[in-house]
């Protein structure tokens, strides 16, 4: 199989490296520090089209597919996971869940600004009994009129103090179904940010629905089957978080070959000593198997292939070479990999999350072997 990139592809990639150069990497630090995403460059962020990248042009969005959008945060995640994490809880589970389950009227009305830049999106599946077991939410959804009025309580909601619209998962009489909330809303609340290891830019909140009134028609899809939609949106974030890994691992890997060339030990390079040799030799491998992953899923999702099983190999594999790629970079560089001073601290930090969020890895080895059982072990 040969896969190239086309020239609009290539060009939307410098373009979004270049911005990363840019805006993004001299501010990194202090939105690790500030924990906070400056809104200014949010802004930036939406007028350059990022927050739209993967939907169709007639919904306001850029046109570039999933391949295009897996091109944009890897170079996003080279600068600052927090701010790849933000559009990535937007983009791709946020706004797509209104993409894949809505119908016409909603993605006129909900997904356009969102794409556009000049709405924020969240999406709201996650509470305290129900994260890796999401099907046994509480939250409720009962039919008042021509309204549904939601109860309940969310945790771990990225974007869910800024966001403008969410999309909300909630139990009605016929099972889970989907909502689309604008925050303005009465009875909706964002809590405060929770204090994390990593990704701290990235604001997380828990978010109450205290008899939240909506109109009848923000109900996505039929009702009783918002689970599919969900575990369906989660595919395609999945595939989006290795992207964000992917991009997270090249800049560790080319900070740790060129600090290798300028450290010296034993009056030599360090670069010149096998064992610093295999470590990178190791980085590499494991991001050309990176690469090639997520873009191959990238394309058979934009074929309309059903990619269930591989969006999990993708979050399981990347996110977990990830890891040790930045366990790598921290003892290539010694004690500065372990000082702020440099990046690298926060790119260790930043990436143990990925194997929590999006599903657990431990969840992700559950949908690959079941679908190994089913088709009795052929690929």
């Amino acid at each position: 199989m040969e896969f190239k990139f086309t020239d609009e592809q290539i060009m939307l990639r410098d373009m979004v490296r270049e911005f990363t150069e840019s805006e993004i990497k001299p501010i990194a630090a202090k939105i690790d520090d500030d924990e906070e995403i400056p809104r200014d460059l949010i802004n930036k962020i939406g007028e350059l089209g990022l927050l739209g990248t993967s939907f169709p042009e007639e919904y306001g969005g850029g046109g570039f597919g999933e391949v295009g959008y897996c091109l944009a945060q890897e170079e996003v995640a080279r600068g600052c996971m927090s701010t790849a994490t933000f559009i990535g809880a937007h983009q791709s589970i946020g706004a797509n869940t209104i993409y894949l389950g809505g119908n016409e009227e909603q993605k006129k009305k909900f997904l356009t600004p969102l794409a556009e830049g000049k709405k924020i999106g969240a999406f709201c599946l996650t509470e305290a009994q129900a994260g890796s077991d999401s099907f046994h939410l509480k939250t409720t959804a009962q039919k008042d009129g021509n309204y549904w009025v939601l109860n309940g309580e969310k945790l771990w909601i990225t974007n869910g103090s800024i966001a403008d619209i969410v999309s909300v998962f909630a139990r009605t009489e016929k099972g889970i179904s989907t909502f689309i909330v604008e925050t303005d809303t009465e009875g909706f609340q964002a809590g405060p940010p929770e204090k994390k290891m990593g990704i701290k830019g990235s604001t997380t909140n828990p978010i109450t629905f205290n008899n939240v009134r909506i109109p009848e028609e923000n109900l996505v899809g039929v009702d009783g089957r918002g689970f599919m939609i969900a575990m369906k949106t989660l595919d395609a974030g999945r595939l989006g978080l290795g992207a964000a890994c992917l991009g997270a691992a090249k800049e560790l890997l080319e900070m740790s070959a060129i600090y290798s060339k300028e450290r010296k030990q034993f009056d030599q390079t360090i670069s010149n000593f096998q064992a610093i040799q295999f470590m990178l030799a190791e980085m590499a491998t494991m991001i050309f198997t990176m690469e090639s992953i997520v873009y191959r899923t990238a394309y058979d999702y934009d074929q309309g292939k059903s990619i269930s099983k591989q969006s999990a190999m993708v979050k399981l594999y990347c996110s977990e070479s990830l890891d040790k790629i930045a366990d790598y970079a921290v003892q290539i560089h010694g004690g500065m990999g372990y000082s702020k001073e440099l990046p690298v601290e926060r790119f260790y930090r930043d990436s143990r999350i990925n194997r929590i969020f999006e599903g657990t890895n431990e969840i992700q080895k559950g949908i690959i072997a079941r679908e190994v059982i089913k088709k009795k072990g052929k690929m």
